[in-house]
């Protein structure tokens, strides 16, 4: 079992930067694959990016690569998104999720966050 808590988001404004971060609890939390995804108003969640257990291989979404950056530290079981070059389109919420194995489908990841807001304006 995993608890995701996420932080970072707020508001922007276009081409501006923030970091998020998704504090993963449980001793086992360094074994799972983490991903983020978002969902904006009146859309369907999407996948962002995700990392494996040993924060050896990454993907992103054709929409934010070379604009974001996803990491971890296993020590202290949390995994962050650095989002550069921010879009008015990057806008939503914001969910880190957590699974074993890696992929990009939102419906194999049993553990997620509460979810943290972002809004670019333009």
């Amino acid at each position: 079992q995993v608890q995701l808590v996420e932080s970072g988001g707020g508001l922007v404004q276009a081409g501006g930067s923030l970091r998020l971060s998704c504090a993963a609890s449980g001793r086992t939390a360094s074994i799972y694959s983490m991903a983020w995804f978002r969902q904006a108003p009146g859309k369907e969640r999407e996948f962002v990016t995700g990392i494996n257990s040993s924060g050896g291989s990454t993907n992103y979404a054709d929409s934010v690569k070379g604009r974001f950056t996803i990491s971890r530290d296993n020590a202290k079981n949390t995994v962050y998104l650095q989002m550069n070059s921010l879009k008015p389109e990057d806008t939503g919420v914001y969910y880190c999720a957590a699974r074993l194995g890696f992929g990009v489908r939102g419906d194999l990841y049993p553990y997620w966050g509460q979810g943290t807001p972002v809004t670019v304006s333009s």
